[in-house]
């Protein structure tokens, strides 16, 4: 027999696993600890089949083995670097691949030689890579890479599209998928969990951008950080594979790890069509599974919803909103770029032409969507309508292009509508469903598509067009040593780092409000993206959304402190948002609460994260602020979780949790995870 924090080895049929488990309680209560087992969520089942280290208990850090990784050109540079610097001459997964879909915009040298870069690394170093036009990282990997049970990071905030097969799918920083690359694992903190219960089947017209959206509107931006959102019920039977995928991607929103559906026949019907039947395995909760919370949601009672500015979770109906004119819809995106919402935009635009007032563009999810478009007729209906067709990448969702015109209003089928992302500051953005995004594109009112009348039936192909002749496999290992790395003028060392000194003895460079996202910190954008590898460019625009002064400020006091509100570094994995602030002198960053990727992002940068103990502390610290934190090194070393910051201005004494594990206090004495992974391999 084996207590719970060990996998036990079920085989076989349900009765079986009953007789399994009516033996082990028995047992149980023979040792005197009745109730002890119980059924396993479909998360527990997987992370405890991955955990190599740390022990399974809520709350408790542990360590899980990485199947498989994947990177994006925006991130890829810096994890590429940093796997080098780590000396791993070759992968350690079971398939890691590059992809480019980001920074697709040529116009100047950077991005192609970023490209050219990772595309040496990937075949050097054992890594598939994804050229530049086969599609978005998410879209992709689900058609073609991704498998149930499985475990998969990657360095970008929406990885966990891949819950939509089954798979516990994270987003996490670049240097942490570079060690996950070289056989490291990877770590977080046991989650709670998630029941959202769907019952019911979506209305015509009714997608399930609009489920997502009901859950932000429910749980709210940082209502998901240290949880796994996991779908179950009747209702996941009448969601297809790209669906769920669009719920998972958008539960990156929530803050959440990750989100993830059963492994089940229509799992099973959607890789067959994929040609890659054989990776597919059952997957579902135990019945008698416990969750840390439930959420119900009838889908037979959603209606069309819209995420309102600035933020995800600013949601309301339709029918709240009214009529109100559009400047730009935009049709794509990891979340809503699959060949089913393809065909459902074509459906309703055959026949029509685009509002004379109304931009539309369209990006298909992939290079396999867009062939197939082609094949089927739906592509001459789009452009037929007056749509513009662009590349098969993230493009306008990540200010890569189309932004709209100043004070415009612009709808789209994306994941984040945060102010200034489209690359117009002053725009409004609101994320809806694509099924509304082409009804109002033909109007130039935002509409209720329910007005379009009968909706058929949508059905996925029995087979997928397969053509992976863009995905380039690596070198055999024994010819690595003959592929050159290409490196740009552009591609510079990642920051110095040092270990955490005795004393942190500096001032307040920066003081912002709540919701600060990862946006904020390090814009994204056609101007900025290009100078992603290369740290003390990309840092001059470190925080100018919110105060253009603060890259000079902050590098002219040498070392600063930077303190925030809550949910502080939501949005995006991108680690230049740690980075650009080490390269700036930051020694530690003081808010109310941390989103999860960017708090561990810190970490590995090797900048203190640290909270207050009571908010309003807050208001006793303000821009330019002589602070101090003394015998911060011996105190850490000694494990203390709470900490005292002086404020030297004016006499405030302030207590602030450190909240160190073993493994992350080590990281943060040796001044970041690259140092610390360092001393470790060469023990």
């Amino acid at each position: 027999m084996s207590r719970r924090g060990t996998v036990l080895p079920f085989h076989g049929d349900e009765a079986q696993k009953k007789m399994r488990r009516r033996l082990f309680s028995a047992c149980c209560k023979m040792h005197g600890k009745a109730g002890y087992f119980m059924g396993l969520t479909l998360t527990e089942k997987i992370l405890k089949a991955h955990v190599v280290d740390g022990e399974f208990v809520k709350g408790k850090e542990i360590g899980i083995r990485i199947d498989q990784t994947l990177t994006q050109d925006a991130t890829g540079t810096m994890a590429y670097l940093e796997y080098e610097a780590m000396g791993v001459p070759r992968v350690r997964t079971e398939r890691s691949v590059a992809y480019i879909d980001h920074n697709t915009l040529q116009s100047g040298f950077e991005n192609a030689d970023d490209h050219r870069f990772i595309g040496s690394v990937a075949n050097k170093h054992g890594i598939y890579f994804s050229r530049p036009g086969n599609g978005i990282c998410h879209q992709v990997h689900l058609e073609r890479f991704g498998v149930p049970g499985k475990t998969l990071i990657g360095s970008d905030s929406h990885t966990p599209t891949g819950g939509g097969i089954g798979m516990i799918a994270i987003g996490a920083g670049g240097l942490d998928v570079a060690v996950a690359m070289g056989g490291g694992a990877y770590y977080i903190t046991y989650p709670k969990i998630v029941k959202v219960e769907l019952t019911g089947k979506l209305s015509p017209w009714v997608s399930a951008k609009d489920v997502i959206l009901e859950v932000l509107r429910r749980m709210s931006v940082k209502g998901g950080v240290g949880k796994v959102i996991e779908y179950c019920g009747e209702g996941v039977k009448t969601l297809s594979v790209p669906e769920r995928a669009t719920i998972t991607n958008m539960g990156a929103e929530l803050g959440a790890t990750t989100s993830i559906f059963p492994s089940d026949e229509i799992t099973k019907q959607f890789l067959k069509a994929q040609k890659r039947e054989e990776v597919w395995t059952e997957l579902k909760a135990d019945d008698d599974a416990v969750y840390d919370e439930v959420l119900e949601i009838n889908l037979s009672e959603l209606v069309p919803l819209a995420a309102c500015p600035h933020s995800p979770d600013n949601v309301k109906s339709v029918a709240e909103i009214g009529n109100m004119k559009i400047d730009q819809v935009c049709i794509g995106s990891c979340t809503n770029s699959s060949l089913l919402d393809m065909l459902k935009v074509a459906y309703i635009l055959k026949g029509k032409t685009v509002h004379p007032d109304v931009s539309l563009a369209i990006a298909p999810g992939s290079k396999q969507v867009l062939n197939m478009l082609a094949q089927n007729g739906a592509l001459s209906i789009l452009i037929d309508a007056g749509a513009r067709i662009l590349e098969s990448a993230c493009g306008p969702c990540i200010g890569m292009g189309q932004s709209p015109n100043s004070k415009g209003i612009s709808l789209r089928t994306f994941n984040r509508n945060f102010e200034g992302r489209s690359g117009t500051k002053d725009a409004q953005i609101y994320l809806v469903s694509p099924e509304m995004a082409a009804a109002s594109a033909i109007t130039g009112v935002l509409t209720d598509p329910r007005d379009l009348g009968e909706m058929p039936e949508f059905k996925l192909p029995e087979e997928f067009v397969i053509n992976d002749n863009m995905i380039v496999p690596p070198v055999d290992e024994k010819d690595m040593d003959s592929v050159e790395i290409l490196r740009g003028p552009n591609i510079k060392p990642f920051p110095q780092t040092a270990p955490l000194v005795s004393d942190i003895e500096c001032k307040c460079s920066l003081k912002v409000g709540d919701n600060i996202t990862t946006d904020h910190i390090m814009p994204a954008g056609a101007k900025i993206l290009p100078l992603r590898s290369n740290i003390p460019a990309i840092s001059q625009h470190c925080f100018t959304v919110c105060d253009e002064q603060f890259p000079a400020r902050a590098k002219e006091m040498g070392k600063s402190i930077i303190v925030g509100g809550s949910n502080y570094g939501q949005g995006s994995s991108r680690e230049h948002a740690a980075l650009a602030p080490l390269y700036l002198g930051v020694k530690a960053v003081l808010v109310k609460s941390f989103a999860r990727i960017h708090r561990s992002n810190l970490i590995n940068a090797g900048i203190l994260p640290l909270t207050f103990v009571n908010e309003n502390d807050y208001e006793k610290i303000s821009l330019g602020d002589d602070l101090a934190i003394m015998n911060v090194r011996a105190d850490i070393e000694a494990g203390k979780t709470q900490l005292t910051v002086v404020n030297k201005t004016n006499g405030a004494e302030i207590p602030v949790l450190c909240e160190l594990t073993g493994r992350t206090k080590d990281i943060i004495l040796a001044g970041g995870l690259l140092d610390y992974t360092r001393e470790n391999l060469s023990k």
